[in-house]
Parts: C-alpha cells; sequence; structure tokens
C-alpha cells in the first residue's frame, strides 16, 4: 500500500470530534479564555500539594501550608487529581493545567451529547440541551478536582442506562471507575446515590405491575450487586473508610453550610442560572411522563437532584449531568410525535430531515480530539495561555510589586488570595487560613471573618497571630479600621486590593 493511499484511508473527523473542537474554541478560546479556569484560587494548593507527593513519593500527613493549625492532621483527599495538576504544571506551567482541565470538561460534554443521541433525541435537540447543560454548569468549570466527577458520571449514567435496556458486562466497569473516582474526587457518592435510585425506582414499578415481578426484583438484585461493588471499590484510597466518614462529616457540617458560597442555594440573576432553570423547569415536567413509561427510576433522580441542585448550589452541575439526558430523550419523543403531523415540505419535516441525515455522523468519535490537544500543547500564540491567576480577581500585580515584603511574612488576607499566596511562595508562605474550609473548622473560620468584617476583637486577633501584613479587598470593614488606626500605616492599593504594614509591633 503506498503512503498516499494509507493517508487517504485515515478516519476523517466525525460531527463529535468538530463538537469536542467547538467546544473548546467556545468555552476556552474566545472570550476571556482560559484564564476562567483559574478564577478558584484552590487550584493554587492543589498543584503545591501534587508536587510535595511527586517530590515525596507520600502523601503528606500534617498540614503543609498553615501556621493557624501547624502540625495538625491533614488529608490530601483528592490527591490523585493533585499530582495530575502537579505533574502538568512541571511541563507547561498553568498552561498544562488549564488545558487538562479545559480537556476534561470538553470531553464531558461530548460524552453527554452523545448519551443524549443514543437516548433517542437528534442532534438538534441533543445538540441544544447539551448546550444549556454547558451554561448551568458552566459555573464550576474551573480547573479543580470536581471536573472529573462532571466526566466520570456522564460516562456511568450511560453505562447504566445501557444496562437498563441491554444488560451486559460492560456496566461492571463501574466498580474501578468507582475506585479511580474515589482518588480523584469527593464526588464519588452521586454515583452511589444514582444507582439506589434506580433500585428505588425498580422497586417501585415491581408493585406496579406485578405481571413483570420476576423480571423486575431481578434487575433490582442485579443492581444492588452493582451498587455493593461500587461502594467497596471506593474502599480502595488511601484512607480507607475514613475518606467516606470525612465526606458525611463535610455535608453536615452547619459551619461548612452557612460560610461556603458552594452550599447556598443558587441565586437566579446571571445567564448560568437561567440555563438551570429551563433544565430544572423541563426536568420537572417530564416526571410524569416518566413515571407512565415505567421509568421510576429517572423520575427518582431528576426529582432528587433538582432538589440537591436548589439547597446547594454546587449540585447545579450534577443536576444537569443527570438529568440533561432523560430530558432530551423526552424532547426526541416529543418531536417525533409532533413532526409525524407535518408534511416532508414544512419548515418541520426539512428539519427534521436534516437532523435525521446529521445524526449518524455524531454517534462516533476518532482520535482528532487527542490529536488537537497534542497540537494545543505546542501552540502558543494567539491562544493566551495564563502566565498567572486572572489580575481581575487576584492582587496579582501588587503581591509581585511588594514580593520581597510578602514572602515568608504573616499575611492576614482573604481565603482566596490565601490560596494564591501558597501558589505564589510555598513553600516558605505560611497562611493563616485558605480555601480548605473543612480543614480549619469553625474555630478558625469564624475567627477570621469577624477579623475581616471589623469585630471588636480584631486588633487583638490580629497581634495574637502576629501579622506583619494585611492583604484586603477595598471593600472590607477591616479596611476602613486600619486606615484610621496609627498602628498600621498604608503600603500600596489598587483596584483589586490594599496593603497594610504593622507600623510597630504587636502587644504581647
Amino acid at each position: 500500500m503506498s503512503s498516499i493511499e494509507a493517508v487517504r484511508r485515515l478516519p476523517l473527523p466525525s460531527f463529535s470530534d468538530w463538537l469536542f473542537a467547538a467546544l473548546i474554541a467556545w468555552l476556552f478560546i474566545a472570550g476571556s479564555g482560559w484564564s476562567t479556569l483559574l478564577a478558584d484560587g484552590d487550584t493554587g494548593w492543589h498543584i503545591r500539594t501534587g508536587e510535595y507527593i511527586l517530590d515525596n513519593r507520600r502523601l503528606p500527613e500534617e498540614d503543609l501550608f498553615s501556621f493557624s493549625c501547624a502540625g495538625e492532621r491533614w488529608y490530601a483527599w483528592e490527591w490523585l487529581a493533585d499530582v495530575a495538576f502537579a505533574a502538568c504544571y512541571r511541563q507547561l506551567g498553568l498552561k498544562g493545567v488549564v488545558l487538562l482541565a479545559g480537556t476534561v470538561i470538553a470531553l464531558y460534554l461530548t460524552v453527554l451529547f452523545r448519551h443524549m443521541l443514543w437516548s433517542g433525541a437528534n442532534a438538534f435537540i441533543a445538540l441544544a440541551v447539551c448546550l444549556l447543560c454547558a451554561g448551568a454548569s458552566g459555573i464550576h468549570f474551573l480547573a479543580r478536582p470536581h471536573i472529573f466527577t462532571l466526566l466520570l458520571l456522564a460516562v456511568s449514567l450511560w453505562l447504566l442506562e445501557r444496562d437498563a435496556r441491554n444488560p451486559g458486562r460492560a456496566v461492571w466497569i463501574l466498580a474501578p471507575l468507582a475506585a479511580l473516582w474515589a482518588n480523584l474526587h469527593a464526588g464519588f457518592p452521586a454515583l452511589l446515590a444514582c444507582i439506589g435510585l434506580h433500585i428505588a425506582g425498580s422497586a417501585v414499578e415491581a408493585f406496579r405491575d406485578t405481571r413483570s415481578l420476576r423480571a423486575v426484583w431481578f434487575r433490582v438484585r442485579r443492581r444492588m450487586a452493582l451498587l455493593a461493588a461500587c461502594a467497596a471499590a471506593t474502599l480502595a484510597n488511601p484512607y480507607g473508610i475514613g475518606l467516606h466518614l470525612h465526606i458525611a462529616g463535610y455535608l453536615q457540617s452547619s459551619w461548612i453550610r452557612e460560610a461556603v458560597d458552594e452550599f447556598q442555594s443558587p441565586r437566579f440573576r446571571s445567564e448560568s442560572a437561567l440555563h438551570f432553570e429551563i433544565l430544572l423547569f423541563a426536568g420537572i415536567l417530564i416526571v410524569p411522563w416518566l413515571v407512565r413509561n415505567r421509568r421510576t427510576g429517572d423520575a427518582l433522580m431528576v426529582l432528587f437532584w433538582s432538589h440537591a441542585a436548589l439547597v446547594s448550589v454546587r449540585h447545579v452541575p450534577v443536576y444537569a449531568v443527570a438529568a440533561g439526558p432523560v430530558i432530551a430523550a423526552a424532547a426526541g419523543r416529543a418531536w417525533v410525535r409532533w413532526v409525524r403531523s407535518k408534511s416532508r415540505a414544512s419548515i418541520a419535516g426539512t428539519l427534521d430531515a436534516i437532523a435525521a441525515d446529521l445524526t449518524p455522523g455524531f454517534r462516533r468519535n476518532t482520535l482528532w480530539p487527542a490529536a488537537l490537544v497534542a497540537a494545543l500543547v505546542f501552540l502558543e500564540a494567539p491562544l493566551r495561555w495564563p502566565q498567572d491567576f486572572p489580575e481581575a480577581k487576584f492582587p496579582t500585580g501588587l503581591i509581585g510589586r511588594q514580593d520581597s515584603k510578602l514572602a515568608g511574612a504573616r499575611v492576614f488576607t482573604s481565603d482566596e488570595w490565601g490560596d494564591y499566596l501558597i501558589y505564589r511562595f510555598h513553600p516558605h508562605q505560611k497562611v493563616f487560613i485558605d480555601g480548605r474550609s473543612d480543614f480549619y473548622g469553625p474555630e478558625i473560620g469564624k475567627l477570621y471573618l469577624r477579623i475581616a468584617y471589623g469585630d471588636p476583637e480584631w486588633r487583638s486577633a490580629l497581634a495574637r497571630y502576629s501579622f506583619t501584613y494585611v492583604l484586603a479587598p477595598p471593600q472590607w470593614p477591616l479596611v476602613s479600621l486600619l486606615r484610621r488606626d496609627p498602628a498600621w500605616r498604608l503600603v500600596e492599593e489598587d483596584r483589586t486590593a490594599v496593603l497594610f504594614e504593622r507600623a510597630e509591633a504587636p502587644s504581647s
């Protein structure tokens, strides 16, 4: 075979490949670019934790980053994701971190889209619902370990639905997948919850139709075995059952629910919230249809995750993953019923014909997405790869100008900026607090808030921990107090931050 013939036989990119490329371009190349993935400071300490693991070939056992909790036991629960971010950072800097995150997010949406097609939606409907899911879950498009939960949950729910239609061995891949998941991110209970909801749905269906009782109970027993296998597999992590106990304590903490923004209810005042609202109403509207069509498990899953998303905005992306394919499948069936009453020459008939022609081209993927990612590794301009965290959210310029003062000093600052100081100056920098709210707990967390809001004890608290600098957003009440306090002098301020230095030694 000649080389020309071999080239001709290489598979051409599929429509799904083009979708992957379009998602990369739309989400991360156009608009604000790749830097949006660094809008959360937690990325900083995840990178440094991964570097510690790579350098020492072991997991940390004590806190690496703070002086307020020095020597206390700390667990790197998401150690494998930390290692992945650190490895990419060492090879390509922040470019590697955002490229990894962007690839995982685009892959998650591509899998979600393919699941919708497989569920019966045509290409137009699947694309519309997929873009709504992208918009709704965009609040968590960040270079943090939770992106792996989005991808793994999308894969898992597709495997579960395939097995519900045609039981086979493939579904047991979920057990090793759950083990991998438990080492990447603590979102793996979402898989166990979805399996449990489908078990409950099958049990309800058994009582509704006793004629198929034997078949339904066989499915229930099979899913219970799958749930047990996946739950057991999640114990294959460095902390065993301790990881599960930590997650339970984290989710039940009233302090976390009150103080962490991700645990607050969504605010319906943004484009992302509008996308979620559309998906939410669509999911609730199809619940009766799901029940009538003996898809009680899907109905329970839509209701469960819609409630979870309304209670905590961190569950909005999970709702999008769980409800998106179900909504697309229902919309696809409604479209088929509606278009039957239209002539082939009508607009609806023409769109249906176009969708029928396009849909097969979306039902396969090739290696072209991998080739695209490989090309991005070597491509620099004009893609605006980040050299630092976004200046609009972090005082990167001020810290750069004052690094000789701040590096290694005791700085009182926000938890997010504490994350950035860890990234910028570790291992020389120790912070009072950072984004690990589960580690610091209510005692340090509430003290941090009292100081920031100018509680009467702010002077004694700053003296107690021997802070020499305060780096704060201009809108903090503490800033107004420091401007009038002779014990502190203004060093520099810009639109993002104000830096104060203690003018006299703190009293003992």
